[in-house]
């Protein structure tokens, strides 16, 4: 012992300590190289989940766009689709204004032929009426003269 300590005792424990501090050395070193793995991988994450949210909301804009523009040509098709039946109605009231028309051109026609006719049979038969036919000729005598 020198000096009240045991020189071998004090590098021993010397040893130990140094022999912990490289071992601490090489966790903290490993842990540190952990780390920047671990925060590149984070980083990575991070830039991934970025491009994610970017492309989602890209696709978001997309998807409405397209709902958009399809609910523009949805209308425009039932406009359309609208404006045809209202055609097709207007023709249809147009043709059967026309057939009514022609109904009562037939009718009102129908009632002159029938008055005319009307007036025709009632003359007919005023005419047979007042005709008058000869006598029937007596059968006996032509059957006198068929006997000579």
């Amino acid at each position: 012992m020198k000096q009240g300590y045991d020189r071998f005792e004090v590098d021993h424990a010397i040893d130990e300590l140094q022999s912990q501090i490289d071992e601490m050395q090489s966790k903290l070193t490993l842990y540190k190289s952990q780390t920047e793995t671990s925060q590149t991988q984070l980083n990575l994450v991070k830039q991934r989940y970025q491009t994610l949210i970017s492309e989602l909301n890209m696709r978001e804009k997309a998807a409405d766009e397209i709902a958009r523009l399809a609910l523009k040509e949805a209308n425009h098709i039932i406009d359309a689709a609208q404006n045809n039946a209202d055609s097709i109605v207007r023709e249809a009231l147009s043709t059967a204004r026309i057939i009514l028309v022609e109904m009562a051109r037939i009718s009102q026609d129908a009632s002159e032929v029938k008055e005319e006719l009307k007036d025709k049979l009632d003359a007919l038969s005023k005419s047979l009426e007042d005709l008058t036919l000869p006598a029937i000729p007596n059968l006996t005598f032509l059957n006198s003269i068929e006997e000579e």
